[in-house]
């Protein structure tokens, strides 16, 4: 097994990557008008659908895959991801954009030093973490047909503090998934946290970003 550090500076290595990966790929898609339209017309819920079987692939799939299985599933899920975020560049102004990664980069920075560090046992948190992940997805299916604000803007909030948790809890498994598979625990810790990044990020840019038109 690899020692504390390298688990850690691979991981971020790959959770750098992946983000890098999906904002190049999202920057990308909106300057070109046709592809952004062929994305959107053609419905995002597709490709959210392919994520979804994409990461339970992944999770099935991780005590017996290899490492070249794991970065195609992670590097494929990012780029699908990107795609997504090409409504995001048009919707939101770049400085906007910008600001509000730079303020997730430092929450979470802090957030995982905290994990590194911290050695208190987590795992009952993380089932906490997972009820309300599960009602916030419930609350905000049902908010689609009554299309409450103020439920949406409660629910961006929770969003935000479940996956600040969550961020905290990754960390602290990162050791877990070693044991599980050490060849493939970077890559899938990576991107466990690629998912607390991007979660964040849009639920602080919902609340605090500038659209173009402003």
């Amino acid at each position: 097994m690899e020692n504390k550090n390298e688990l850690y500076s691979k991981t971020f290595m790959y959770l750098s990557l992946g983000l890098l990966i999906t904002f190049v790929t999202g920057y990308t898609v909106s300057l070109n008008e046709v592809m952004l339209s062929n994305i959107l017309s053609g419905g995002p819920e597709i490709i959210w659908i392919l994520e979804i079987a994409l990461a339970i692939f992944f999770g099935v799939k991780l005590p017996k895959m290899s490492k070249g299985e794991a970065v195609i599933c992670y590097i494929l899920y990012t780029f699908l991801t990107g795609l997504t975020f090409a409504s995001i560049f048009a919707v939101f102004s770049i400085s906007s954009i910008i600001t509000i990664f730079l303020v997730t980069a430092c929450i979470f920075g802090v957030l995982a030093l905290i994990g590194i560090k911290s050695n208190k046992d987590v795992t009952s948190v993380g089932t906490i973490l997972f009820v309300g992940l599960i009602a916030i997805i419930i609350l905000s299916i049902i908010n689609i047909f009554i299309g409450s604000s103020m439920l949406a803007l409660v629910l961006t909030i929770i969003g935000v503090l479940i996956f600040l948790g969550y961020t905290i809890y990754d960390i602290k498994c990162l050791k877990v998934l070693e044991m599980v598979n050490y060849e493939v625990a970077p890559i899938y810790g990576a991107f466990e946290l690629y998912l607390d990044f991007i979660n964040i990020f849009i639920n602080l840019l919902q609340l605090f970003g500038n659209s173009r038109d402003n």
